[in-house]
């Protein structure tokens, strides 16, 4: 690998996350769409955080966008919850398939057991579990294989069947799983590909080693790090202006970090305890490009906390935003409060 290092700017770097992510401009309400959106997959959550990512990012969202047949929901990175494109389904389960053969063991037998006990049907993930003798939870091991999806309605235990299995290899699964965050998170390093992903430290280290063609080594605030080679034009190229307001569900994956990369986004430390809680964490604000606030929902309510003043326009794009949230269990129009 060279040693030279393109130097990057917090600018340019948040700005190039932000054209990726399609939060500068909506796209066309499409298919096509909805998958882009789905490019680093949609980490699920109550209420619905799957579907308010894809608004912040599509036009005319409407509440079963989520459900387009274009997406498919799996247990993915950290084993949490996640909408992905259908057509990526082995990119993000055998993609986390771990090198351990006694991991990759426990995961093919679950999943064979799981399909013989369906049979082509569905059941919840309890339900499984009393009848393969195993706790609920350990089922998760078996997506690990492309084989087994689900619907989960949030409070509700969620359903799962199989599928066949995705005629991919698991290192080529791994290796454009690498590819989609190094797009959407970049630049950034091997530690932080496994942390995101789940997987073990020496298989992000391999995973880019073996990109080490395709990769670009940068010089950030941060440190070194590492990026797509065919992105380099688009951090190199000018801005483009930022989208007045989003709301961003928790999870979403523009605030999706961990560790230094946190102080990358937000400098002011009491304002990162605000966003990335010990618990649950809020939505975040973007306003004109930054993250200034968060905000929490309780049936129609909306509670917005902005940490600085903001003009009237932004303001009120704020309040355009909450009004046009689909969330799935409205019996009212929302009503947004500002928490100063």
């Amino acid at each position: 690998m060279t040693s030279s290092r393109l130097i990057l700017t917090r600018p340019q770097i948040l700005a190039f996350r932000r054209r990726v992510g399609a939060l500068d401009e909506r796209l066309p309400a499409r298919a096509s769409s909805l998958e882009r959106a789905a490019w680093a997959g949609l980490q699920d959550s109550v209420p619905r955080a799957a579907l308010l990512s894809i608004h912040a990012r599509v036009e005319r969202t409407r509440v079963s966008s989520w459900e387009d047949p274009s997406l498919v929901q799996l247990w993915g990175p950290r084993y949490s919850v996640y909408v992905v494109a259908r057509r990526d389904l082995a990119v993000f389960s055998l993609g986390r398939l771990p090198d351990n053969a006694r991991v990759r063991r426990i995961a093919e037998d679950l999943a064979g057991r799981l399909h013989a006990l369906l049979d082509g049907g569905r059941m919840t993930d309890r339900e499984a579990g009393r009848a393969l003798g195993e706790p609920h939870n350990r089922l998760r091991y078996a997506a690990l294989t492309g084989r087994v999806v689900m619907r989960w309605e949030g409070s509700r235990a969620p359903n799962v069947w199989t599928v066949p299995q995705p005629e991919v290899e698991p290192r080529d699964a791994r290796l454009e799983l690498a590819r989609r965050y190094l797009r959407v998170f970049g630049p950034t390093t091997p530690n932080a590909f496994a942390r995101w992903a789940g997987i073990a430290a020496p298989e992000g280290f391999a995973a880019f080693n073996a990109l080490h063609r395709s990769l670009t080594p940068v010089r950030t605030p941060l440190g070194d790090a590492w990026i797509l080679s065919r992105d380099e034009p688009s951090y190199r190229a000018d801005a483009r202006p930022a989208a007045l307001a989003r709301l961003l569900p928790s999870g979403d994956a523009y605030f999706l970090l961990q560790g230094a990369d946190r102080e990358f986004l937000i400098p002011d430390p009491k304002y990162r305890g605000a966003l990335w809680t010990p618990r649950v964490w809020p939505g975040a604000a973007l306003v004109k490009g930054e993250i200034v606030g968060a905000w929490r929902r309780s049936g129609e309510r909306v509670t917005v906390s902005v940490w600085k003043p903001l003009s009237r326009a932004a303001l009120e794009a704020i309040e355009a935003e909450a009004a046009a949230l689909p969330l799935p269990d409205m019996r009212g129009p929302i009503v947004l409060r500002w928490d100063s």
